[in-house]
């Protein structure tokens, strides 16, 4: 399995001592290491890597800030946050700020190596997402309501979009080719007048379609 060179962020010495052991048995090595976002910002200034994990919550310049910075200097690294339950509100500005993951802080190793590796193939992890915020953030009007009506199966697949599955996965999920979810999504994204599952997401979630 080809490994992945990854910076990681994390106030605490001995989490980052003990992800980095076992990431690197999982093929994932640490190559960055940085104690808050100001370090994190400056190593990478001249060390690139594929993906990068950041906690959300550090003293000084937190993930959130951090991950604004590298995109306002033209980084696109992905990016993951590590988080906890109540950082609802800290996610939606990680989402405005162009973050493609987030992950529980007690995820097993396994889990923390599969959505490194995937949004290293460009695909954008939502979960978790906590709904009532994302409502009482994004007050959709009248005008923003969808095009149309959804089918069940779209929302069905709206729903699978919000726990970050790829279209591969939901298709094995429902019993779908790859290329009819494919086909699902563009119909979901049209009738939510949106150009990306994110956006999808977040106003199906305010309009309360799911």
């Amino acid at each position: 399995m080809e490994r992945v060179e990854i910076a990681l962020a994390d106030d605490q010495a001995l989490v980052r001592e003990g992800l980095k052991s076992l990431l690197r048995g999982l093929g994932i090595d640490v190559v960055v290491e940085a104690a808050d976002g100001e370090a994190l910002l400056a190593a990478l200034s001249s060390r690139r890597v594929q993906v990068v994990v950041s906690d959300i919550r550090m003293p000084g310049v937190g993930g959130v800030d951090a991950l604004r910075a590298l995109r306002e200097r033209g980084d696109a690294t992905p990016v993951v946050l590590l988080t906890t339950f109540d950082d609802s509100a800290l996610l939606l500005d990680a989402v405005d700020a162009g973050a493609q993951g987030f992950l529980l802080k007690d995820a097993s190793p396994e889990d923390l190596c599969d959505a490194i590796r995937r949004v290293a193939r460009g695909e954008v992890l939502l979960q978790p997402v906590a709904t009532e915020p994302v409502r009482s953030r994004y007050a959709f009007h009248a005008q923003d309501a969808p095009k149309a009506l959804f089918t069940e199966r779209e929302v069905s697949i709206l729903r699978l979009l919000a726990g970050g599955y790829s279209n591969k996965e939901i298709a094995r999920s429902l019993f779908l080719a790859e290329g009819t979810v494919k086909n699902y999504v563009s119909d979901i994204l049209d009738k939510l007048d949106t150009r990306d599952r994110t956006r999808a997401v977040l106003k199906a979630i305010t309009l309360r379609i799911i």
